[in-house]
């Protein structure tokens, strides 16, 4: 049921900063952040992508727009991938963050993580598997069960997205690394999800060329397999 890139954002000016940018608006790529996306379109060159998703805020519709133009699409806004709304925090220097007695409770017990006048963790996570799941849906219908798509998003967005994908709690989700402009990729099928990158910084056109669909379908329904391959896949 398609094959899902999650591209987080390039680098921000907030994030050069160590600022926590959430939901502020007007907050840009920087120059690595610009030339990180422009990379974005020579990494993803052999992937025959159906559409093109992403956050509204500025950052990930800037880290798109390369891409968008290359392909000749035209980027879908969805809250469901939006930043997390950190409420007071947002603004706020990393390094003052980490003194508030919240910061523990991010780190250690996430699901339980409600960001005062911003939302929790675990409402994030659910409006983002959410939106993940719909537009999968809607995509297989439109393109076929083996399309490709991408979602530019932000790090604990995707890492939230990844932990659900991989069943692992939301308080093991910090044990997930995104870094900026990262690629990380999963496999929806029927009955469950296969992870197949983290967190890859890769460069070139040959990098992510294995994620390409095979011409010649497998199974005559076309649908990728539930199974795991035993022994590993070769």
């Amino acid at each position: 049921m398609t094959t899902l890139i999650l591209l987080r954002h390039g680098r921000s000016s907030a994030n050069a900063a160590g600022v926590l940018a959430g939901r502020s608006p007007g907050v840009e790529l920087d120059e690595t952040g610009r030339a990180q996306a422009e990379k974005v379109v020579e990494r993803l060159a052999p992937l025959p992508i159906a559409e093109i998703v992403t956050s509204p805020m500025t950052r990930c519709r800037q880290t798109v727009a390369p891409l968008a133009a290359a392909r000749g699409l035209t980027p879908v806004l969805d809250e469901g991938f939006n930043e997390v709304d950190y409420g007071s925090w947002t603004g706020g220097t990393l390094k003052a963050l980490a003194k508030e007695p919240l910061w523990k409770v991010v780190q250690a017990h996430p699901s339980a993580a409600v960001f005062p006048a911003g939302e929790g963790l675990a409402g994030m996570q659910a409006r983002a598997v959410a939106a993940v799941r719909a537009h999968a849906a809607r995509i297989a219908a439109e393109h076929g069960p083996n399309a490709l798509w991408l979602a530019c998003s932000h790090g604990d967005v995707i890492k939230a997205v990844l932990a659900d994908a991989l069943a692992t709690h939301l308080d093991n989700f910090q044990r997930i690394m995104i870094d900026t402009c990262s690629v990380s990729v999963v496999q929806y099928t029927e009955t469950r999800p296969f992870v197949a990158r983290v967190n890859d910084l890769g460069d070139g056109p040959g990098a992510l060329a294995g994620l390409v669909p095979p011409k010649k379908r497998r199974r005559r329904s076309g649908t990728r397999s539930s199974d795991a391959v035993v022994g590993g896949s070769t």
